[in-house]
């Protein structure tokens, strides 16, 4: 049929393509451009799409206050016309309203955006919406097709943690995807046209401290909604374990926007699958048609509320809420205060919640035949089947025992190879000839032990689908692969005390094709012809890594860098994408300090924040510069080098304080730049990590390497107070002269303070960020400021990287090399006596 005019005309607005359906890629908003650095407000409608991903994406609330900056908008005068002209000028104004359209609408530009995108820019948005603590899209109704679509897909990286109390009054923790939660539901939706908003009275029952669902009276809203007319959108409510909770486990909340005795699929549905049904309607009128509607949810068996907005209620003096039958209640709004309505509603809502135990699961909204499911795209279907097909090797296993027989090239073997490799490099004996000879001959048999094991059928699979799947089919695959073993991993973390045993992710697949691949070159012989060539394994690993996934780049778990692997990779890199300019931004940071998080923000990356991982080691990610940047900035990308887990004193023993100081002086060196993250203000956690880095700087300066570093003190309590920063920074220079005075001993080396050892500044080179929630959680939303400070380092991270030489990828791939020679042949001693302070 022919497209609704309106509908091209708001996609013009907002200068999107109505031809464009399903095309717009996280490569659009995610690549360093101008408008992902400036923080400007939107000076045309045009703007207002990029101003709400950008914000988004860096998890600011503020994402829906949207407006277009207007300049000069002081209205002239008027008070030269005479008399009685005012009564007269204001209704010329009023007259002239019809033509001109009203600003768009902020919900207008989530749903315009969300119909562009493609499933992968979908989920993030849906994944970041909910992390803003906003109600997310449940269903759909798309403008161009007529479906009604359930967005299934888009939900599967939401996780949500919250507290309940058990019946013996035991306070438990629960973590976990969302879709997987049986919870309750209840349901909202209006009859008919009604004077106070619906979507205001919600959230006073959830949150009244943000508005979950975007309402009248936000910033930013305006009178016409043109694509939310008949969307749903769904919220949860989580319990914090506390007596002020306003329900005791989580529920989740349904709302219908538009009128639902127009869009009565999404409410059939909706009253059939909820706990309790809630109907706003302006009052009852017996010759209303919409009485219908509301006699046969009186006969269903669910409890109903129904509220009425616009009629005063004579009969009852005192009570907002009413009881009209069994488990159906009416409550007038009319001249009453609201916030004793929303207490009294809460009181129904709970008391029929608690008698009626019916729960619903996202994945079985899937089985109704009205509506389209996203994940029932072929694409996505043949992701998911490769990866179940993985994943049926798994299900029957012990999950400790999965790693030694799926991927056994990586266990005992590269542990064995990688500690005989280390020694080979530091012989101490009187005959070395000899014994080097012995050290070789035994890497290569532990080599050829790991070509023997060669592929699992779990890798074979693994490489299989790699090698035939369509692009996008790819994509949906490692993203079922997460999913899946998310879900597999975090079923048995629960039981497994073998945490390390346990954590089964994407990374050590990756990791066992690294391994492959190593024995396969070493034993470069003959007989190599008959084993079919390899080379194909670096190039699968090299598209990985140019569609923005991590790679790793050394084995935190074996504290070893597969060179050759990495090498290899590299080479992939550089011949597909060509030598490309690259800034290396490393970052280092103790164990759950909120890195990941912040590198999210900043970059829009998907490093690992789930539950229970905990692998270890370095990674490194592209992040594009978008090509109207290249000129100024002089390089194509950054590739951030991301530290995982460096432990805490009282969390490490001898050897991974061994392995974290050679993991952050291999990291520091790749550097152009370190981002050394601390949490909070506890000084002896600082003080760990500032004894890595100081010693990681000084072996930079004896290599003659010249990189420079960044302080972020996050999660600083009240960030205005002025002179505490003052206080704080110089504590923190302090120390750093303190260490290095210490560190100087152990490395023979010249050094009073930490700016003989790199050009320090602590006015420019500490940023202080605020607290990342608002409130407290699991409730509350992101603090904007939080995502400001954010913003601010990004820009000069980028400001100092156009004023750095940058290195080729060849230097990088060089670099690697390098240091890790240099750290395996310990030109860098290690002199590891923990340093005490008060």
């Amino acid at each position: 049929g022919e497209l609704a005019s309106w509908l091209y005309d708001l996609f013009e607005r907002l200068g999107l393509d109505v031809n464009f359906r399903n095309q717009l890629t996280k490569g659009c908003f995610l690549e360093i451009s101008s408008s992902s650095i400036q923080n400007k407000e939107s000076k045309t409608e045009k703007d207002l799409v990029h101003t709400f991903m950008q914000r988004l994406l860096r998890i600011d609330y503020t994402a829906k206050h949207l407006s277009v900056k207007t300049e000069g908008t002081i209205p002239k005068s008027k008070h030269t016309a005479g008399k009685g002209s005012f009564v007269a000028f204001l209704k010329k104004k009023a007259g002239n309203k019809e033509n001109k359209p009203t600003q768009v609408h902020p919900l207008d530009v989530q749903m315009a955006v969300f119909l562009c995108s493609d499933a992968f820019l979908q989920q993030i948005m849906v994944t970041k919406l909910s992390q803003c603590q906003y109600a997310v899209p449940l269903l759909v109704p798309n403008p161009f097709t007529g479906d009604i679509e359930f967005p299934l897909w888009t939900m599967r990286q939401i996780y949500k943690y919250w507290k309940t109390t058990d019946t013996s009054g035991r306070v438990i923790s629960k973590t976990l995807p969302i879709y997987k939660a049986q919870t309750p539901m209840v349901t909202f939706f209006r009859i008919g046209s009604i004077s106070s908003s619906k979507s205001q009275l919600m959230n006073r029952l959830i949150n009244e401290k943000h508005d979950t669902f975007f309402h009248r009276d936000c910033p930013g809203s305006s009178r016409e909604r043109l694509l939310m007319d008949g969307v749903v959108e769904i919220a949860w409510y989580l319990p914090s374990g506390k007596s002020t909770d306003h329900f005791s486990d989580c529920v989740a909340f349904c709302n219908l926007h538009g009128d639902s005795s127009i869009n009565e699929t999404q409410r059939k549905i909706l009253t059939e699958m909820s706990s309790v049904n809630v109907a706003l309607l302006p009052r009852l009128d017996e010759n209303d048609n919409n009485m219908v509607i509301v006699n046969e949810l009186c006969e269903n068996s669910k409890p109903l509320i129904i509220v009425l907005t616009d009629d005063e209620d004579e009969n009852d003096d005192d009570d907002a809420v009413c009881e009209i039958g069994e488990r159906k209640y009416r409550v007038s709004l009319k001249g009453r205060n609201q916030s004793d309505v929303s207490v009294a509603l809460r009181g129904v809502i709970k008391n029929c919640l608690s008698e009626q135990p019916v729960t619903f699961c996202l994945e079985k909204i899937a089985e109704h035949s009205e509506m389209k499911v996203d994940e029932n795209s072929e694409d996505c279907q043949r992701g998911k089947e490769a990866a179940q097909e993985m994943m049926r090797f798994l299900k029957t296993e012990d999950p400790s025992a999965v790693k030694e027989k799926y991927l056994p090239c990586q266990g005992k073997l590269w542990h064995d190879w990688s500690q005989k490799n280390k020694d080979l490099r530091r012989l101490k004996s009187d005959n070395l000839e000899l014994e080097k000879g012995e050290k070789e001959k035994e890497l290569r048999k532990i080599r050829r032990k790991q070509l023997a094991c060669g592929f699992s059928e779990l890798m074979k699979l693994f490489v299989g689908s790699l090698r035939s799947l369509s692009d996008s089919e790819k994509m949906y695959f490692l993203k079922w692969m997460t999913i899946l073993l998310d879900d597999f991993t975090s079923d048995t973390l629960s039981i497994s005390n073998k945490l390390n045993g346990a954590t089964f992710g994407l990374e050590h697949i990756l990791r066992e094709m690294g391994q492959i691949y190593e024995a396969s070159v070493s034993e470069r012989r003959e007989d190599r012809v008959k084993d079919g060539d390899l080379s194909y394994l670096p190039e699968l690993a090299a598209e990985l890594m140019i569609s923005g996934h991590q790679m790793e780049l050394m084995d935190g778990d074996a504290a070893h860098v597969p060179l050759v692997w990495v090498s290899a990779v590299l080479d992939k890199v550089i011949r597909k994408l060509g030598d490309q300019r690259v800034f290396v931004l490393s970052v280092l940071g103790i164990q759950s300090s909120g890195k990941s998080t912040m590198l999210n923000a900043m970059f829009g990356l998907q490093f690992a924040v789930s539950a229970g991982r905990c692998t270890r080691g370095a990674f490194m990610q592209l992040v594009k510069v978008s090509e109207e940047m290249k000129g100024e900035l002089k390089f194509d990308y950054i590739l951030v080098v991301d530290t995982e887990g460096l432990r805490a004193l009282e969390l490490a023993g001898k050897d991974t304080l061994h392995h974290d100081n050679e993991l952050a002086t291999f990291v520091v060196g790749l550097g152009n730049m370190t981002l050394i993250n601390i949490f909070g203000e506890n000084p002896s956690e600082m003080q760990d990590i500032l004894q890595i880095v100081v010693q990681a700087f000084m072996r930079m300066k004896k290599v003659r390497l010249d990189p420079s570093c960044v302080f972020v003190h996050q999660n600083v309590t009240d960030v205005a107070a002025g002179e505490k920063n003052m206080e704080g920074r110089r504590r923190l220079q302090d120390r750093l002269d303190e260490m290095t005075k210490l560190a100087a001993k152990d490395e023979v080396y010249d050094a009073e303070s930490f700016s003989d050892v790199i050009a320090f500044n602590v006015q420019k080179d500490v940023k202080y960020f605020s607290q990342l929630w608002q409130g407290s959680p699991p409730m509350a939303p992101p603090n904007p400021r939080y995502s400001e400070n954010v913003q601010e380092l990004k820009r000069d991270i980028v400001s100092r990287a156009s004023k750095t030489n940058c290195m080729k990828l060849s230097q990088f791939q060089q670099r690697v090399k390098d240091l890790w020679e240099a750290l395996l042949n310990e030109n860098f001693v290690f002199i590891w006596a923990p340093l005490s302070f008060d």
